[in-house]
């Protein structure tokens, strides 16, 4: 389904349905077809936003992983939500725990999947292998647990990213701002209900990091997926959207009251 991108002030992002805000925040190759499922399905349901995140706009000093979350923060302060079910996943996941810790005020809850913020096998160092067609095809085919799932759309869609210069030393510097930026320390402070989605076979962000996240996040409850790599949200969606509705319905619900 083609989904129509609007425009506020410098701000490209789309918007469909309505009801709370549903923002999906996606990854460092990250595309709108990565979140097609999960649109379709809570749109019907949810306010569904999707920032175009500047990864390859913004100038190096900024493209760190604290320069695309102000850039989120910005793009809500202009557009005035509140209550967010804030969603992301990898690079996007780590966006969204900065956001969450540094403004929590404007987000209802939190669900992250396959999300750097403590540890990653680094994409960005070696990666970005140009003009070799097969190389790139097998670095995104690992992404998954079925290597079927790296369509030939997919995978051209990361060649023509990886064969521009400038984009790689991007992608390289957004890299190292994600191994860099532990936070580790400080995934206490968030009090945000927190959902984790995460693949049994993601060999990128492995599930020991999960259990990790939910030991540190403190109202956070962890599901695995099997036979599912790094991006939950594109190889099993029936199974992702499943969860995360179930978990959202919850959030709707008043807390019981003791008699």
């Amino acid at each position: 389904m083609q989904y129509e991108i609007k425009q506020h002030d410098k701000f490209k992002y789309l918007e469909e349905g309505e009801g709370e805000p549903l923002m999906l925040l996606h990854g460092l190759f990250g595309a709108l077809s990565n979140f097609a499922d999960l649109i379709e399905h809570f749109r019907h349901t949810h306010k569904v936003i999707v920032p175009m995140l500047p990864l390859f706009e913004l100038d190096i000093f900024h493209t760190t992983v604290g320069g695309i979350a102000k850039y989120v923060h910005r793009f809500i302060e202009a557009k005035g939500y509140t209550n967010i079910h804030l969603l992301g996943n990898s690079l996007g996941g780590h966006v969204a725990l900065v956001h969450v810790l540094k403004h929590p005020e404007k987000i209802k809850t939190l669900t992250l999947t396959g999300s750097s913020g403590l540890f990653e096998n680094g994409m960005g160092d070696t990666y970005p292998k140009r003009g070799d067609y097969d190389y790139i095809k097998k670095k995104t085919e690992l992404t998954f647990y079925d290597p079927k799932t790296a369509t030939k759309e997919l995978v051209d869609e990361v060649f023509e990213i990886t064969s521009n210069r400038l984009k790689v030393i991007k992608i390289i510097s957004l890299a190292k701002s994600a191994i860099r930026n532990n936070l580790g320390e400080e995934l206490n402070q968030i009090q945000q209900p927190t959902l984790l989605i995460w693949g049994n076979n993601d060999t990128i962000t492995p599930p020991f990091v999960a259990r990790e996240f939910n030991r540190l996040i403190p109202n956070s409850e962890l599901y695995f997926i099997d036979k599912c790599g790094h991006a939950p949200m594109m190889e099993v969606p029936a199974e992702f959207n499943k969860i995360l509705e179930q978990f959202l319905s919850r959030q709707r619900q008043p807390a019981a009251t003791l008699v």
